[in-house]
């Protein structure tokens, strides 16, 4: 072999080997389909706020509103307190509220930096004229949990991920 050869084997190993090879893999985001089942509950459809929470309990980023009537924004109260005055446009994540004993599909964008480190998922739900959860269910963001069915403690009967491989 010559040396040629040996110094462009040298390089694709390093080239693919190397650390930067991983944490290029590891940025950027990835897409998760989620799946939400509700309860069999009476009343009105229910807005569900699903957030990105930081290792001090912050709110970090938005990733999905179900419930697309800006006026009932403020029955989540917790999220829309959060926002503050800087309402983010929220246009592009946005869908129709869920109703008692329906599921709904969303696609949520999440950060793989963010993964497997000191974060949660924050599902929070309201319906008119009935009671708020404020951590309806919230779960730690990790492969582990992302591979798993969690169970909500009010509207929510329970969440499922699966990654999108269509994308």
């Amino acid at each position: 072999m010559s040396c040629l050869h040996k110094i462009g084997l040298l390089m694709l190993t390093l080239v693919f080997a190397s650390p930067s090879a991983s944490i290029a893999q590891q940025s950027g985001t990835s897409q998760y389909k989620c799946m939400i089942q509700m309860t069999n509950y009476m009343g009105e459809g229910a807005y569900i706020v699903v957030s990105l929470i930081n290792g001090k309990g912050a709110y970090e980023k938005t990733l999905y509103v179900l419930g697309s009537d800006k006026k009932w924004y403020p029955d989540v109260k917790e999220w829309h307190k959060a926002l503050g005055k800087k309402t983010p446009n929220i246009s592009a994540i946005t869908g129709a509220s869920v109703a008692g004993g329906d599921r709904s599909v969303v696609m949520l964008d999440i950060d793989n930096a963010k993964i497997n480190k000191d974060y949660k998922l924050r599902f929070e739900s309201a319906v008119e004229d009935k009671n708020y959860h404020v951590k309806d269910l919230e779960i730690p963001l990790t492969t582990e949990a992302l591979s798993a069915k969690s169970e909500g403690t009010g509207y929510i009967r329970y969440v499922r991920f699966s990654p999108n491989t269509s994308n």
